[in-house]
């Protein structure tokens, strides 16, 4: 299944503002019925417990990951939305924000989540020597030359980056993580890592998120960014408190996503909507008419959506 994270700014040095994504534009839904009974075609499979709406379903969302006005969240809070999504770290490096901005930022009344990646690592992270000097990296990501994915069901992955990652965002005071590169699994050259398949690894994936989970606790939320497939395997449900999906209805940019992907994505978001899991969707388009377009298609899917540009960079209002 074909995963995106089309939108990659990079840093023009290990401690500059780094990343790639926005913000957002967003929308109004409906929250759902506790316990309600899916329609044939969308049934969550065995094992799979439907659970009641989530009871902080955000409106609309903001996705900032670089561009920091001053490398602070003023303009953030200042923001109209009801959730956010930003990096762990201001600069991609170890500049973490503190406890006392993410206060400010909560305070004006959004929920607050982490991104970062765990099915890959970035050459302008703290973590990056120290993941380079044991055998855990894997090939490079395609058009992204400081970006490589890795063994992340090892040990190492665990201590070196998952867990103190979770550390910080937890110390911090964030209200969840938000999970991006699950589709590692996809991705990962099998010729690097032999006995592996790609069921193998999308299991070890789901395994890495449900420890991720278990080790949190009530302190941090689980939202992990694409690769809706992995609903389908035991336990993932569960693990997760919703999903950030990119690309359902536009492209980068303005192209009509019309692939099978487009659709097969759609229909697994839609299962993990009816388990009561938040939704925060985003598609990447400028045109007046695209964006209308998905902030309609968000309203009737019942979706948190933003329509962003790919940088992630700056800040846009909401949908209407």
């Amino acid at each position: 299944m074909r995963q995106c994270r089309v939108g990659r700014a990079r840093p023009e040095s290990l401690k500059l503002q780094h990343m790639r994504r926005f913000r957002a534009v967003l929308l109004v839904l409906p929250l759902l019925l506790a316990g309600c009974v899916q329609e044939a075609g969308t049934d969550a499979d065995p094992g799979e417990t439907a659970t009641a709406a989530p009871a902080e379903q955000p409106a609309n969302w903001i996705y900032q990951l670089s561009g920091y006005t001053d490398g602070n969240l003023d303009a953030l809070v200042a923001a109209p939305h009801e959730a956010a999504v930003i990096d762990l770290a201001r600069d991609g490096g170890e500049g973490y924000f503190t406890a006392e901005e993410i206060t400010a930022l909560k305070d004006s009344g959004k929920s607050v989540y982490a991104y970062f990646t765990m099915g890959s690592i970035e050459t302008y992270r703290p973590e990056y020597d120290a993941v380079a000097a044991t055998d855990m990296i894997l090939n490079q990501w395609g058009d992204w030359p400081d970006e490589y994915f890795v063994r992340y069901w090892d040990q190492d992955w665990w201590d070196l980056v998952m867990q103190p990652r979770l550390d910080q965002a937890a110390a911090a005071g964030f209200d969840g993580v938000y999970l991006d590169v699950p589709n590692a699994y996809e991705e990962i050259d099998l010729a690097l890592v032999p006995g592996e398949t790609r069921e193998s690894l999308a299991q070890k994936m789901v395994d890495l998120v449900v420890h991720a989970q278990e080790y949190a606790g009530d302190d941090l939320r689980i939202l992990v960014q694409n690769s809706p497939e992995l609903r389908e395997y035991p336990g993932y449900l569960d693990a997760i408190d919703g999903i950030g999906i990119e690309e359902l209805f536009f492209l980068n940019a303005d192209e009509p996503c019309t692939e099978d992907w487009c659709a097969e994505n759609l229909e697994h978001t839609r299962v993990i909507r009816d388990a009561g899991k938040l939704v925060l969707a985003v598609d990447y388009a400028a045109e007046p008419a695209n964006v209308t377009a998905a902030c309609d298609h968000y309203a009737e899917e019942g979706f948190a959506g933003a329509v962003a540009g790919v940088d992630l960079d700056a800040i846009y209002a909401p949908c209407p």
